[in-house]
């Protein structure tokens, strides 16, 4: 396996980054959010966390931000019917800790608004991670959690129900306090919302 790789950001194309290691150039597939990160580094020195992905016609080198966006991309790709470019569709949505907390809360809706991923998916997804994604998270962070994990999601329904999507309501309970109740945090994501505009 190739853990690592370090060189100079030749080009970042819509799907993969080329660096120059030693005068060759390896193209490394990686997430929009990783591409995004690389575009801004052309010409310099970085170093990527890599997976070599081995099939009988083909080798590929897929690049992450770190060690936890590896780990879980790793685990995306040993659930039945998904492969690499489903799982970097996945981590494009979302930030892994995000990703990881919907796992732990059993929140399929949250795969569901990611391009591409259906229902069935989104709920094989959910099942299948759960004991990977909880063996490995020894902290959630940036949302509520335990106790709070259902006052948290069926508040983000009931901003859903007012129109915001997922992701949007999820932005609008950024920061809640995490003992508050339903009816709390939909007030306190709706005045958040009116706030930004």
């Amino acid at each position: 396996m190739i853990s690592f790789v370090r060189g100079r950001v030749a080009e970042v194309e819509p799907d993969r980054a080329v660096l120059d290691v030693g005068g060759v150039g390896l193209a490394i597939f990686a997430s929009g959010r990783q591409l995004s990160a690389l575009s801004r580094q052309v010409g310099e020195q970085v170093t990527v966390q890599t997976y070599l992905h081995v099939r009988e016609d083909t080798l590929q080198i897929y690049g992450f931000a770190d060690a936890r966006e590896r780990a879980f991309f790793q685990a995306l790709i040993a659930v039945s019917g998904v492969g690499p470019k489903v799982a970097l569709a996945v981590l494009s949505g979302y930030p892994v800790n995000e990703l990881e907390l919907a796992v732990v809360r059993d929140d399929a809706q949250k795969f569901e608004s990611i391009s591409g991923i259906g229902k069935k998916l989104a709920q094989r997804l959910v099942v299948e991670l759960k004991d990977r994604v909880a063996a490995g998270v020894e902290r959630l962070g940036g949302a509520p959690v335990a106790g709070d994990e259902r006052a948290f999601m069926l508040a983000r329904s009931a901003l859903q129900n007012l129109g915001l999507s997922v992701r949007g309501a999820e932005e609008a309970l950024r920061g809640a306090p995490g003992d508050a109740a339903v009816e709390d945090l939909v007030k306190y994501a709706l005045k958040r919302s009116k706030e930004r505009l």
